[in-house]
This record gives C-alpha cells, sequence and structure tokens, in this order.
C-alpha cells in the first residue's frame, strides 16, 4: 500500500522534513516513490515553512494512498492558506 508521509532529514536537533510519497513497508527515511514537498518546523525570516504540491497528493489520494494524520493536518493548513495567498495577489 502506498502511504504519504514525512521523511526526515536534516542535522540533529534540526529537523527537516520531505513529504513523500513511499511504500508502507519501507523505512521512514528509505526509498520514496515521489516528493511532494516539504517541511521546515525551523523556519525564520524568508523562509517558507511548507511547500506542498497539492495537485499530486490528490493524485495519490486518487488511486488509494494513505495520508498519515501529520500530513493530513498539513496539507489542510496548506490548502487553507493558498486560497488567502491567491485573493492578496
Amino acid at each position: 500500500m502506498v502511504k504519504i508521509r514525512l521523511a526526515r532529514a536534516g542535522a540533529k536537533k534540526r529537523p527537516f522534513y520531505h513529504l513523500v510519497a513511499t511504500e508502507s513497508r519501507s523505512s521512514r527515511d528509505g526509498k520514496f516513490i515521489e516528493r511532494l514537498g516539504y517541511y521546515n518546523p525551523n523556519a525564520k525570516g524568508g523562509e517558507q515553512k511548507l511547500v506542498v504540491d497539492t495537485t499530486r497528493v490528490e493524485y495519490w489520494k486518487g488511486q488509494g494512498a494513505q495520508i498519515s494524520e501529520r500530513v493530513a493536518y498539513l496539507v489542510k493548513g496548506a490548502a487553507a492558506a493558498a486560497p488567502v495567498a491567491e485573493k492578496a495577489a
């Protein structure tokens, strides 16, 4: 089964996460099918905290992929923030 989840990267005490579509049996930071974005919880200044390719997330959901709880929360927040950004432009 395909899952959409976070894969940890970054240094010790400085986490950085990639949103990935991966086979559920692969390890957390192991092989993945596609990278769908990233989440930087320590973003400062002009850095982006969250980047998500929502069209690809929707594609994988349509193919039957299961989304982890944390990724669902992040994608929901990104979708809520996107219309605000489009109205400002």
